[in-house]
């Protein structure tokens, strides 16, 4: 029984007020039960780093999360790894094989030119559902926020779905400092031009997801979540934790 008034959220097959999980090896008895609970508040399952091409069962994992209607993809470091080794084909064959729909074209370790991303991705975009990532996984390399600002409006013109922003697993490069800190100068500055429902900002942790929930509201994409964390997401999502209580009732249009 609903008694409580409570932010809206988006449902369903949703186009934002996305969470994007991440798996880095959850086992497939585990992963029945978590689905079977709480698939309903998770979209989109990335197979963290390279760890598709190792984990047992690949195919099985795969059809489950297509099953309870998660979208799976591969880390952006598999993408890496191919291009670095001159298999993209290979890649692609991969993924078609194991019917993933989504890809993701990054530059998180290796220095990829912008121009070249930009035409990888204008090769698959009728094929696949893109996503590309900006920035980097080293925290020593910074960005210029008007670099952050032309590369991810270039990325989503050139046909990607969602531009994720870097924050890696710790939380501590890309949009964060070494210490954890978000950088949240770039954070307004994207804000500014760039539509937020097309841009996945990656938030490992409770303090990071909360930022971006007080600041952009309830159906903020977020990315890097723990899966075991998804039900604390959704609570923080709708005011029910103490750092979000006060969240405003934000009205959304369902799409």
């Amino acid at each position: 029984m609903d008694f409580l008034s409570l932010p809206k959220r988006t449902s369903g097959n949703r186009t934002f007020g996305l969470t994007s999980v991440v798996d880095f090896g959850t086992p497939l008895g585990e992963l029945k039960n978590i689905l079977a609970d709480y698939s309903h508040i998770i979209d989109i399952a990335k197979l963290g780093i390279g760890s598709a091409y190792v984990t047992p069962n690949i195919n099985k994992k795969v059809q489950l999360y297509q099953e309870y209607n998660v979208k799976p993809y591969c880390g952006g470091t598999l993408f890496e790894k191919s291009y670095f080794q001159n298999k993209i084909p290979e890649y692609l064959s991969y993924l078609r094989n194991l019917g993933i729909e989504w890809i993701e074209v990054s530059n998180g370790t290796l220095e990829i030119p912008l121009r070249e991303r930009l035409q990888i991705i204008s090769e698959l975009k009728d094929e696949f559902q893109v996503i590309a990532e900006v920035g980097s996984k080293d925290a020593d390399k910074e960005m210029p926020i008007s670099e952050w600002r032309e590369e991810i409006n270039l990325l989503l013109n050139a046909g990607c779905k969602y531009v994720i922003t870097e924050g890696r697993d710790s939380g501590t490069s890309g949009i964060y400092e070494k210490c954890g800190t978000i950088k949240t100068d770039l954070i307004q500055e994207l804000l500014q031009d760039i539509d937020p429902n097309k841009i996945i900002f990656e938030a490992p942790s409770s303090k990071h997801q909360m930022y971006f929930i007080k600041e952009i509201g309830p159906n903020v994409n977020l990315g890097n979540v723990k899966i075991i964390d998804v039900l604390i997401l959704e609570a923080q999502r709708l005011g029910l934790r103490s750092e979000t209580f006060y969240l405003e009732d934000v009205e959304c249009n369902l799409l």
